[in-house]
């Protein structure tokens, strides 16, 4: 008798989750009125500073009109449902979503591409590793600072898998588990990458859609990430000097001690002079982006240029240098570039449900303004700071069908930003909600392919897993819950 098994059931993928949510769109177009609102012209506050102009959220009308709905294909530029994926994918300009977004992603991934194929990225780590493995105590914090850095910089996350195969066997010999590897590198890097001030992949994208300058309302983020990641460090050590002391309290302690039986000698890359230049390199490339956005007001065309740049001038040192060849480099930069073709593609279909909907412009008639008109009124007689922990909790729910962080920033921003406006909440606040619901529970979610990509490397199930993170999952969603309601409470803009 033939024994059939069942196949377990995937979750379906982010380009799945948006046609679906295109056909709700366009069904919408056809029940839901149009309606537009008046915006409060600029101002300048008290203080100087000058107020953009915003929505009214008094002055909603429905339009007169009657509904245009959305054909199954338009043609002579009308937009049809079969035409979002065109029409989102070349709709703005080079100042923003969705066009400048998309190639800001591909430019910044193609130069990252060519960064992490030098090699010096891993062989600063693996010398850093040789330099502390014989002090414990400095070991754990300055890794998980080095890596929540990284994700806090340049969005590393993938990346981790990579170091979590090589930090497994010395994590094991030095007494900890592979409960502590991940720890140590994905969740630091998640933690970098929700309390990021800079991440060109996150926080870089989502406050362009939401109309902020980016890198705006840095210090208060760079608080966080300080205070996030020190909580990082300390549960990380708390929990490695139990596992230290009893290593069979580890829910990995079976699988680790297998690993440890099988555990053989592995050797590292030599960090050299070459490897340094480019960190070097790379340190001053990013000190440049930084002063071109704060002193000259670089947006989102300079800023790709200037990691375009970084990428070539990387490219020619370590071409110089005899590390990678000039194919080698080419090929770099169109590996890195592949790997980020997904988020860039669904920041630019996701922008068709908004052209689906009607448009993105309140002052003109569109079922968007209608949809944040009623969710606006859904809030009515509910304060600010209860608004605000809404929307954490609404972008921490959203990311386990999508766990891409562009991608959600794509699909969700152009919705939260404009309904900040209607609740009394800043869309700098907005934004943060966004970083902290999308982030941290990149920590626990099964749809994250980084983290199940970090647990089979070291050998550990999803639902182990599970059951030990989610006390970790619980602070920090009550670290973000307070941080959320601090930033409301001192007018974070």
């Amino acid at each position: 008798m033939q024994v059939t098994t069942k196949k377990p059931v995937s979750m379906p993928d982010a380009f799945v989750i948006l046609f679906f949510v295109m056909i709700a769109a366009a069904i919408a177009s056809h029940l839901i009125p149009a309606g537009y609102f008046q915006m409060l012209p600029e101002t300048v506050n008290a203080a100087g500073e000058t107020v953009k102009a915003r929505i009214d959220p008094n002055s909603f009308q429905l339009a007169t009109e009657q509904n245009k709905a959305v054909p199954l294909f338009g043609e002579g530029g009308q937009v049809g449902f079969l035409n979002y994926a065109f029409e989102g994918l070349v709709s703005g300009d080079k100042m923003g979503a969705a066009i400048g977004v998309i190639a800001f992603i591909l430019l910044t991934g193609g130069a990252f591409g060519i960064i992490m194929k030098t090699g010096a990225v891993n062989n600063g780590i693996l010398a850093l590793i040789a330099k502390t493995k014989d002090i414990d105590f400095l070991f754990i914090p300055l890794m998980f600072m080095l890596f929540s850095l990284g994700g806090a910089v340049f969005g590393m996350g993938e990346e981790a898998i990579a170091f979590c195969i090589v930090l497994l066997p010395l994590m094991l010999a030095l007494g900890y588990d592979a409960i502590t590897t991940v720890l140590v590198t994905y969740i630091a890097t998640q933690i970098g990458f929700a309390t990021s001030w800079m991440n060109p992949f996150s926080v870089a994208i989502a406050q362009g859609i939401a109309g902020l300058p980016l890198m705006s309302g840095a210090d208060y983020r760079i608080i966080l990430w300080a205070v996030f990641t020190l909580f990082g460090i300390i549960f990380t050590m708390r929990y490695a000097a139990k596992i230290k002391k009893d290593p069979e309290l580890s829910v990995s302690f079976a699988s680790d001690q297998k690993l440890r039986a099988q555990q053989q000698e592995q050797q590292s890359s030599h960090f050299g002079k070459l490897d340094a230049a480019i960190l070097l390199l790379f340190v001053a490339g990013i000190i440049w982006v930084i002063w071109g956005v704060v002193a000259r007001g670089y947006y989102i065309p300079e800023i790709a240029t200037q990691f375009f740049a970084l990428g070539i001038a990387t490219a020619i040192l370590a071409i110089a240098g005899k590390r990678i060849t000039v194919n080698e480099s080419a090929d770099a930069f169109k590996q890195g570039a592949a790997e980020l073709l997904p988020a860039a593609m669904i920041v630019g279909m996701a922008k068709g449900i908004v052209l689906l909907l009607g448009g993105d412009d309140a002052t003109e008639p569109s079922i968007l303004n209608t949809l944040l008109h009623h969710a606006g009124s859904s809030f009515d007689g509910v304060s600010s700071y209860l608004s605000a922990w809404f929307m954490l909790i609404f972008q921490s729910v959203f990311n386990f069908f999508v766990t891409s962080g562009s991608g959600q920033a794509a699909l969700t921003m152009p919705l939260v930003a404009p309904l900040a406006d209607l609740v009394g909440v800043s869309r700098q606040i907005a934004v943060l909600a966004f970083q902290l619901g999308d982030g941290l529970t990149n920590c626990i979610v099964p749809t994250s392919a980084s983290l199940i990509g970090c647990l089979g490397v070291v050998r550990v199930d999803w639902m182990l897993w599970a059951k030990f993170a989610w006390r970790l999952q619980l602070w920090l969603f009550i670290l973000a819950s307070l941080a959320i309601l601090i930033a409301v409470a001192i007018g974070y803009q």
